[in-house]
């Protein structure tokens, strides 16, 4: 893995990160592992059709997103310890992938903030308080929805169409030109409308569908497409909604804490988060 950065204004950088075509290629191996119970090939049971003749059929990059996400995390990890040795990053990194192609190496970008050089000025004989921990309704917030999110479940839908933020299951084909082209071509996919998955405006076309219906979503590839063929070329899919999922979360109330926790109350349940949180902010204090 190799790493370059390019420093920018405003304190903010570019890291440019390149995984090697084989490590790509095992995560490629463990997406199909992990998708090939999805996907239908004729002649096979679900989830026993080999991957290359899963990749023939709908093209490589039908594993591409699943294999960026399994690769991502640890290539930017590396590169973080690589990259700290000069610098400091202060923020979350923006991740824009620039290339997935089967045989070469995988890149992304990640945008990210630096720490800004610090001038000292006069410091002597100044008082400094103590550091304190304080924990905020916020962070504990933020703690008890994770925990919704973890106890989550799926729901069929059937009474209305699609909306933002559902779980549909697709079939698609694309054609640029009337022609199909690799990788354009899915059955039974699983989709977050809303999550930008898929081409800009893509699942935008899907809201209002209904469970079972079929219909045809136009959309340009970018400029920047990282298929160079199929870059800045309309295309049309013809699209199926296949089924119709949301996500329903608990209710945040006293029998949500019993569920999820030791405690009779939310408001028990809240205060031990907030003991907990406190604990970890006075342990880093020391550190």
């Amino acid at each position: 893995m190799s790493v370059q950065i390019e420093k920018k204004e405003h304190n903010m950088a570019t890291l440019t990160i390149e995984v090697p075509s084989e490590e790509f290629d095992k995560a490629m191996n463990q997406a199909y592992l992990k998708m090939r119970g999805q996907i239908n090939v004729p002649g096979f049971r679900k989830g026993k059709a080999p991957r290359k003749m899963i990749e023939k059929l709908y093209g490589a990059a039908v594993f591409y997103e699943e294999a960026a996400n399994i690769v991502i995390p640890d290539a930017y990890d590396n590169a973080l310890k690589e990259v700290e040795e000069q610098e400091t990053i202060v923020s979350r990194p923006q991740i824009d992938v620039t290339q997935v192609e089967e045989g070469k190496p995988f890149i992304f970008t990640a945008d990210v903030a630096l720490k800004p050089p610090v001038t000292l000025g006069e410091y002597k004989g100044m008082e400094v308080p103590a550091l304190t921990a304080d924990v905020t309704d916020a962070e504990i917030d933020a703690e008890v929805e994770r925990e919704r999110e973890n106890n989550s479940r799926m729901i069929d839908i059937d009474d209305r169409p699609v909306r933002n933020g559902d779980i549909i299951r697709l079939d698609y084909e694309g054609t640029v030109d009337g022609v199909p082209f690799d990788g354009g071509k899915a059955e039974d996919y699983p989709l977050t409308i809303g999550s930008g998955s898929f081409i800009p405006g893509f699942e935008d076309q899907l809201i209002g569908a209904q469970a079972g219906e079929a219909l045809d979503v136009k959309v340009t590839f970018p400029e920047d497409y990282h298929e160079k063929s199929l870059a800045g070329k309309e295309a049309v899919f013809a699209c199926k909604v296949n089924s119709i999922q949301m996500k329903e979360l608990p209710e945040v109330d006293d029998e949500f804490a019993q569920d999820v926790s030791e405690f009779d109350t939310l408001n028990e349940y809240k205060a031990d988060i907030r003991e907990r949180l406190l604990k970890n902010k006075e342990a880093q204090l020391k550190r």
